[in-house]
């Protein structure tokens, strides 16, 4: 399956979660936060939330500054 992830065009396995995407992208431990086209899913629906095709998806990670 295509999907567009943070503005990349990336492939990943038919039927994936959320949750399967981040860990094999490894970066589970960074993202505190994800959209899918536009709209947050919750963080205790990544394991159960499947992308459609060409979904947009933007994985977000918070960065202190100052």
């Amino acid at each position: 399956m295509k999907l567009i992830i943070n503005g990349e065009n990336k492939k990943v396995c038919d039927n994936s979660t959320l949750q399967q995407i981040i860990t094999e992208l490894q970066i589970e431990d960074k993202v505190m936060a994800c959209a899918v086209n536009m709209e947050i899913v919750k963080k205790e629906n990544w394991k159960d939330f499947i992308p459609k095709e060409d979904d947009k998806i933007e994985l977000l990670q918070f960065v202190g500054g100052g």
